[in-house]
C-alpha cells in the first residue's frame, strides 16, 4: 500500500539548527492491551490492580512441561482491529520466540510474531492544522507483555510481579510518516479512539493498557534517513510530544557539534523533560528469533473474517463525514463530537428531532465545556441527553431565551429535574408579550435620547440598547422581540 504525503513544506515541521532546517522523522509501536479477561496462552486473569503475583497461571510462571493454549478471542479482536484500520489480514500467521533474559521473564522468551504477522498494511488519518494526513500502518502482530520489576520496593534487593506476564498485546507498527510533535500526539489520540470505538483495547495509559515506543531520527530535508533511537514505553500522549521534541534537538545538537548519534534504546524522564540512555539499540538477529515449537501457525478462512467484519461499528472517519453530510456541521464539530464514541451516542440521542447545529453548539460549548472545568467524565455526567434536549427544545419554542438557557442548564447540573418544570416553578419564562416589552423599550429610549439619535446615523450602537432592555427584564425579554421594537422606535431602516 503506498501513501502519497500531500503536506507542505512547512516550516513548522523543521528544527533550526546553526546549519539550517532539520526535518524530524517519528515511527510508532503502540502497545495495546487486548480487551480480553484471560491472557493470550494461559487462562489466568487480566484485571488491573490485583496484589502481586495474584494472576499468574504455570504458564505465564514457566513452570516446567507447562504448553500454551492460544486465546482465540485475542486473535479475533486483532483481526478486528485490522479491519478497522482498512488493514490487510492474513490468513495463516506465525508465532515466534523472541529470545532475550531479564527476570521479569521467566520463559527467557517472548511469544511474539516475527516475520508472519496477525495482520499487514493499513492506514490512519489525522488532522492536523485542518489538513488530513495518511500515515501507513506497517502491521499489527499478537504478543504476550513481561511481567514487571520492583526496584523501590527494599533497598538491596528488586522484586518481580508476574501479573502481566503472558496479557495479550497487539503491537501495532507505524511507517515513518510522522513528521512532527503534533503529528505523532495526533495519531496516538486517532488510534485510540478507534480502538476504543472497536472496543478492542480500553486505551487507558494510566494503567499501562496503551503505551508507546517512539523511534526518532533527524535528517536534511528531503535527504536520507537519519540514525534513529527507540524511546521506549511512553504512557501519555502529552509525554510523547515532549520525548520527540527534546530527542530531536538532542540529536541535531549532537551532529552540529560534529558528533554522530548512536542507535540505541532511551528513556524519556518526565520530570526533566529529557530522555536519557538506556542501552544499545539490539537488532532482530539479536533476538534469534524462530518459530516456536510449542504453537502450529494459526490459520483462519475468509468467512471467519467476515463474520467479524459484520459486526464493526460506524468507525470515525465515516461517522465525521456522515455528521458533516446529514447535520451540516464544520470539520470541527463533527471532529470533536466523533472523538469519543460515547460523546457521538450522546450528540444523536440530543440531536434527534431537533436542530442537529444547535445540539452541537451545546453539546460542545456547554455540556463538554462544563465536564473539562469540573474535571468530570462523560459516563459520570449528571445532564442526561434527555434533560439537555429538554433545555434545547424550551429555546426552540421560544419557552427561554439563550441566556436564560444557561441558567435552567446550570440549575439541571446543580440540582437535576425537568428544565420544563424547572423554569414553570421559578418564572423563568422569556416575555414575548409585545405591550409589555414594549413598555421596557420605550423607558429605555427616553432615559437616553442623545444615544437613540446616535444609534439612528450609527444602527450598530443599538446593541447597546438591546442589552438595557434585557438588563431591565431581568433577561426574560425576547431578544429579537427587543431587537426590531428598538429598530422600529428609533427608525432604524432594514
Amino acid at each position: 500500500m503506498t501513501i502519497v504525503d500531500t503536506r507542505e513544506a512547512d516550516p513548522a515541521r523543521f528544527i533550526k539548527g546553526a546549519t539550517g532546517d532539520w526535518e524530524i522523522i517519528v515511527g510508532m509501536e503502540v502497545h495495546a492491551q487486548v480487551s480480553s479477561k484471560s491472557k493470550l496462552f494461559s487462562g489466568a486473569s487480566t484485571e488491573f490492580g490485583g496484589e502481586p503475583n495474584d494472576h499468574v497461571s504455570l504458564v505465564d510462571a514457566a513452570m516446567p512441561g507447562m504448553l500454551p493454549v492460544i486465546n482465540m478471542f485475542c486473535v479475533e479482536q486483532a483481526v478486528r482491529t485490522g479491519l478497522g484500520l482498512k488493514a490487510e489480514i492474513n490468513n495463516t500467521s506465525v508465532f515466534d520466540r523472541k529470545n532475550y533474559f531479564y527476570p521479569d521473564l521467566p520463559q527467557g522468551y517472548q511469544i511474539s510474531q516475527f516475520k508472519q504477522p496477525v495482520v499487514g498494511e493499513g492506514t490512519i488519518l489525522i488532522d492536523v492544522d485542518g489538513e488530513e494526513v495518511a500515515i501507513g500502518v506497517e502491521r499489527i502482530h499478537l504478543e504476550q507483555d513481561a511481567g514487571k520489576s520492583l526496584h523501590d520496593q527494599h533497598p538491596t534487593m528488586s522484586f518481580v510481579d508476574l501479573n502481566r506476564s503472558g496479557v495479550a498485546l497487539m503491537e501495532i507498527v507505524s511507517k515513518p510518516d510522522l513528521r512532527s510533535s503534533e503529528e505523532a500526539r495526533a495519531y496516538v489520540t486517532k488510534l485510540r479512539t478507534i480502538l476504543r470505538y472497536l472496543g478492542t483495547c480500553d486505551g487507558n495509559m494510566e494503567e499501562g493498557s496503551l503505551r508507546a515506543d517512539v523511534n526518532v531520527s533527524v535528517r536534511k530535508p528531503g535527504g536520507k534517513f537519519g540514525t534513529r533511537c527507540e524511546i521506549k514505553n511512553v504512557n501519555s500522549i502529552r509525554f510523547i510530544g515532549q520525548a520527540i521534541e527534546h530527542e530531536a534537538r538532542r540529536q541535531v545538537d549532537l551532529i552540529e557539534d560534529g558528533g554522530t548519534v548512536d542507535q540505541e534504546t532511551r528513556l524519556f524522564d518526565p520530570k526533566s523533560g529529557k530522555t536519557r540512555s538506556m542501552r544499545s539499540k539490539e537488532e532482530a538477529h539479536d533476538y534469534r528469533y524462530f518459530p516456536d515449537p510449542d504453537l502450529l501457525p494459526l490459520e483462519f478462512d475468509d468467512a471467519f473474517v467476515a463474520d467479524i467484519r459484520a459486526t464493526l461499528p460506524e468507525l470515525p472517519d465515516d461517522k465525521k463525514h456522515r455528521f458533516m453530510e446529514a447535520f451540516g456541521l464544520t470539520a470541527y464539530d463533527a471532529g470533536v463530537l466523533v472523538g469519543e464514541r460515547a460523546t457521538s451516542d450522546f450528540f444523536e440521542a440530543v440531536a434527534e428531532g431537533r436542530d442537529a447545529k444547535l445540539a452541537a453548539n451545546w453539546v460542545i460549548n456547554d455540556l463538554l465545556g462544563r465536564l473539562n472545568k469540573d474535571g468530570v467524565e462523560l459516563a459520570d455526567n449528571p445532564v442526561s441527553a434527555d434533560q439537555l434536549g429538554g433545555v434545547i427544545d424550551l429555546i426552540a419554542d421560544g419557552t427561554i431565551s439563550g441566556k436564560i438557557a444557561k441558567d435552567v442548564f446550570e440549575i439541571v447540573w446543580e440540582e437535576g429535574g425537568d428544565p420544563a418544570g424547572i423554569v414553570e416553578a421559578r418564572g423563568l419564562k422569556q416575555v414575548t408579550d409585545t405591550g409589555a416589552i414594549e413598555a421596557l423599550v420605550d423607558e429605555v429610549i427616553a432615559a437616553n435620547p442623545d444615544k437613540a439619535q446616535q444609534a439612528k446615523e450609527k444602527p450598530g450602537l443599538v446593541g447597546w440598547f438591546v442589552g438595557q432592555v434585557m438588563k431591565a427584564s431581568q433577561g426574560k425579554a425576547n431578544p429579537q422581540a427587543v431587537n426590531q421594537l428598538l429598530r422600529d422606535k428609533i427608525g432604524i431602516a432594514e
